[in-house]
């Protein structure tokens, strides 16, 4: 009996068990519990769709379409025979070769005129300019701007698609910018970026300088070619690289539309840009210089040299002023000081406020023609 007791014991002891570890491992098997389905709908939740409507952060073709067909190829040739160069361009001469440039520029009037660097065109005897849609036709140079690195060239062709200019004033940091343009002479490209800086000068690549910074891909080739907007209008002429292997690095410039549009009007109505020149060396006002100078003015350009005769001397303006402001624009920087006097009008006086030994002065100085350069500035590349 006791025998018996034990074995019975035991057989509830494992059926206990065996029940206790299939409650736990397998929950399913309880009674009432719903049975696992093969097949049916599995709810996700998902993130709302994005409406693709063409907008400036889902597509970029809008302003791309509108821009691109007035941007165009620009090729050029040297050490032509003047007396036919379109047949030296085509066939050339035995044991002679003639250099080609590539580049890029923006037809900116339905009249043909077409915006350009001057390093693009810099020397060439032949240029022609190929438009998007294959049409192409030689260019003839209205003039050109070193200083700024412009040029405006005239084409004859029919039905010739302007671009739109827009406010380069308006730009900030952060702003959405397509470059389009001929990089490395594959065809008409187009890169897209952010404005990372304006008001960029005193890099050595113009005398005058107030560029634009991108992070939009420009490579060689993209000179002259078109900086736009988020809605396709022309707020820049790319112009320069900065780079150590000559490819893009994240980092190009622009000439401002602001700019470029005076220096086509100036070109057009009088063959050559027409800057104001007072005739004096500057240095930024640096707390050395102003001790050096005894003077405790902090703000300000002062004045290392003055030309004789020029209209500074003829204005009384001495070595050692420090210049503050010209007529209403103060001044802060040599870029600023460059920039006011460029606009003035030669011919008409204007007011000169200085600090001498901590003095206000008032001159009123008439400035004269800015001379042209002795030879082109340096550009990056």
């Amino acid at each position: 009996m006791k025998r018996l007791w034990l074995l019975f014991s035991q057989a509830v002891t494992v059926f206990l068990a065996l029940v206790l570890v299939a409650l736990v491992f397998k929950p399913d098997w309880q009674p009432g519990a719903p049975m696992p389905s093969s097949s049916g709908p599995v709810t996700l939740q998902t993130a709302p769709p994005v409406a693709l409507s063409g907008s400036a952060l889902s597509s970029l073709r809008g302003p791309a379409q509108r821009a691109s067909p007035a941007v165009v190829s620009i090729n050029t040739a040297r050490g032509m025979d003047s007396t036919n160069p379109w047949r030296r361009y085509f066939y050339g001469r035995q044991n002679e070769q003639a250099p080609a440039g590539l580049g890029s520029g923006v037809i900116v009037s339905p009249e043909g005129y077409v915006l350009t660097n001057h390093h693009v065109i810099e020397g060439a005897d032949l240029i022609e300019v190929v438009l998007n849609d294959d049409r192409r036709a030689q260019a003839r140079l209205v003039g050109t701007d070193p200083e700024s690195d412009l040029a405006v060239l005239k084409i004859e062709l029919e039905g010739l698609p302007a671009i739109t200019l827009g406010n380069s004033d308006e730009l900030r940091v952060g702003d959405l910018v397509l470059a389009i343009g001929n990089p490395f002479g594959v065809g008409q490209t187009v890169t897209s970026g952010i404005v990372s800086a304006v008001g960029r000068n005193e890099l050595g690549i113009n005398i005058f300088e107030d560029f634009i910074q991108t992070d939009a891909a420009i490579n060689p080739g993209n000179s002259g070619g078109a900086l736009v907007d988020s809605r396709g209008y022309l707020v820049g002429i790319n112009t320069a690289i900065y780079s150590r292997s000559g490819g893009h690095m994240g980092i190009g410039f622009a000439i401002p539309v602001s700019t470029a549009r005076m220096v086509l009007e100036s070109i057009v109505k009088e063959g050559r840009v027409t800057r104001g020149w007072i005739g004096v060396q500057t240095i930024e006002l640096t707390p050395d210089v102003a001790r050096t100078l005894q003077s405790r003015v902090r703000e300000g350009v002062a004045i290392t040299g003055v030309v004789q005769g020029g209209p500074a001397d003829a204005a009384g303006l001495r070595v050692g002023d420090v210049v503050q402001a010209v007529g209403d624009k103060k001044i802060r920087s040599t870029h600023e000081l460059l920039s006011a006097v460029s606009a003035l009008r030669p011919g008409t006086p204007v007011r000169f406020e200085v600090n001498r030994r901590d003095e206000r002065v008032e001159l009123t100085v008439t400035p004269g023609r800015r001379p042209a350069p002795a030879m082109a500035p340096g550009r990056a590349r």
